[in-house]
């Protein structure tokens, strides 16, 4: 991608929940970065050959000894850097300022007195204050705060509890700044970060969908040439693009495997096929493997052991069918950026796994191919943007997440195919009245969960004992916090007359109304 790559951003990360989303606007603005743990090796960020620097924020104390700093050879390097949060701090205390407990924590929104006689806020604002000093609405998170400027620095913006909410170094180009710009609740804070990569990084916007695409199909053309490669094909958004990028560049030379495990939403295999063999000419092969998963999960009851049931039944499916194929000699999968963030986190301990996730990442060695993983530095949207311009179903790329293990982690206890078709209906019903309600982009996540109880229903004379479905549908952001979806009541009402009506195997419908946190969103 060297053309795209000209002008990068290099993130170092301390460890913010955050972090990712700075990323995620350097990207938005038009600009190549990468995120990068804090302690990367100097070599490395030398040959990365950045055009500016972020250091993210991060949830340690930055007075605490031997607290994380940033390396030294960013400040050899003569590049803009922007310290956000912790980042800021450390560049404080690093350059000869100091920075110690506050006096007043501040966790939420905040106003800051903004100073526009620097580059990165000169005439951005939100209004001006009663005394006419201009202001911003940002949103701050932090216990400790710059209390001495670093020599050579001067004061940008400050809130009634922080003197010292940002500061420059004109002469070398460095910024701090307390609060996050790249939140949503920051109004100003994405034209902030465009300011810093434009601006002062001197970027220019090559990182668009129509270049990422010309670079990707040269890039997987220069890696297969005239061999073939092996798919495989979950009908997930990623996995969908990969097939669609490689089919558009080498054809029949992919060969995808489908692995139908009955755990997937209403017709959803079907329309897989309809997608990719009918309609582009995708070379797929269908496993239909149900019956083979219903009876590794006839007995497990246990979240986490389902997962693992789920995915090495998914290896032993697919390396069946793999072994069928001649000539393979690439393997191609939906790696995203993401995927290695977290990959790479949890290799060097900083990160904790919540659960475990269903990819093919451990197939067996036995199956010798090369990867080709053409979407591993790209985020989930701008994978969908390039999916839309390879002509895939919107309501493909833009449905809402579904679990790798699919329904496995949304039947509560053993599962078997009568469970699995009752949730597949309810859940159908659910998701086909968010949509005639003009309710479903209104929350960010929404499906059906299949209770392993049974409860007294009474349907026209007769009484019915059977299981219960229960709702969820929440609003977020970014998924690492949610609040339940306020959905109409009238609205409820109609789905879950139309469950208990349309599914004999349903005697009564719940709603789910629990935050994330203290709940996750998935209920396993």
């Amino acid at each position: 991608m060297s053309n795209i790559l000209h002008h990068k951003i290099l993130i170092l990360d301390f460890g913010s929940q955050y972090t990712q989303l700075i990323a995620r606007r350097v990207r938005e603005a038009g600009v190549y970065c990468e995120l990068l743990p804090y302690d990367v090796s100097s070599h490395f960020i030398e040959n990365f050959n950045p055009s500016g620097i972020i250091l993210s924020g991060g949830p340690d104390s930055v007075t605490d000894e031997n607290s994380a700093r940033a390396p030294e050879i960013i400040f050899d390097l003569k590049v803009p850097i922007l310290g956000i949060c912790y980042g800021m701090q450390t560049l404080a205390i690093q350059l000869g300022g100091d920075a110690t407990s506050a006096k007043k924590a501040e966790f939420g929104f905040a106003k800051i007195r903004a100073r526009n006689h620097s580059d990165l806020l000169n005439e951005i604002n939100d209004g001006k204050n009663s005394d006419g000093h201009e202001f911003l609405d940002v949103w701050m998170s932090h216990g400790i705060e710059v209390t001495k400027l670093p020599p050579g620095f001067e004061l940008i913006a400050s809130s009634e509890n922080c003197p010292i909410a940002g500061f420059v170094n004109k002469d070398q180009n460095y910024y701090g700044l307390q609060f996050h710009p790249e939140v949503t609740h920051t109004k100003q804070g994405v034209k902030i970060l465009e300011r810093f990569i434009s601006n002062i990084c001197k970027c220019e916007r090559k990182w668009t969908t129509e270049n990422i695409i010309k670079d990707l199909l040269l890039k997987i053309k220069s890696q297969v040439g005239d061999q073939k490669v092996l798919l495989a094909l979950s009908g997930g958004v990623d996995s969908s693009v990969v097939a669609a990028l490689l089919h558009k560049v080498i054809g029949d030379q992919l060969t995808c495997v489908f692995v139908d495990n009955g755990l997937l939403r209403l017709n959803e295999g079907d329309e897989v096929m309809q997608t990719f063999e009918e309609n582009m000419g995708v070379k797929v092969i269908r496993s239909n493997a149900q019956q083979h998963f219903y009876e590794q999960l006839s007995d497990e009851s246990n979240p986490e052991n389902k997962r693992k049931i789920i995915g090495n039944a998914f290896i032993e499916i697919f390396d069946q069918e793999a072994k069928k194929l001649n000539n393979i000699k690439f393997l191609a999968q939906g790696t995203i950026y993401p995927d290695v963030i977290e990959s790479a986190g949890a290799a060097s301990g900083k990160a904790k796994v919540i659960k475990s996730h269903h990819n093919v990442g451990g197939l067996p060695e036995d199956i010798q191919f090369e990867l080709v993983e053409p979407l591993k530095d790209l985020f989930k949207d701008e994978v969908r943007a390039i999916g839309i311009k390879l002509g895939l179903p919107k309501k493909m790329l833009y449905r809402h997440p579904f679990p790798g293990p699919g329904l496995g982690v949304r039947i509560l206890g053993p599962i078997n195919k009568e469970f699995a078709e009752t949730l597949r209906h309810a859940d159908s019903i659910f998701i086909e009245e968010l949509n005639n309600f003009n309710l479903y982009d209104s929350v960010n996540q929404a499906f059906a969960v299949f209770l392993p109880i049974k409860s007294v229903g009474v349907v026209g004379d007769e009484r019915r004992y059977e299981n219960v479905i229960a709702l969820r549908a929440v609003e977020t952001i970014d998924f690492m916090t949610a609040r339940w979806a306020r959905l109409p009541h009238d609205f409820l009402d109609h789905v879950s007359n139309r469950i208990i009506n349309e599914i004999s195997k349903v005697s009564r419908v719940v709603y789910d109304i629990s935050g994330k946190p203290p709940a996750t969103i998935e209920w396993e």
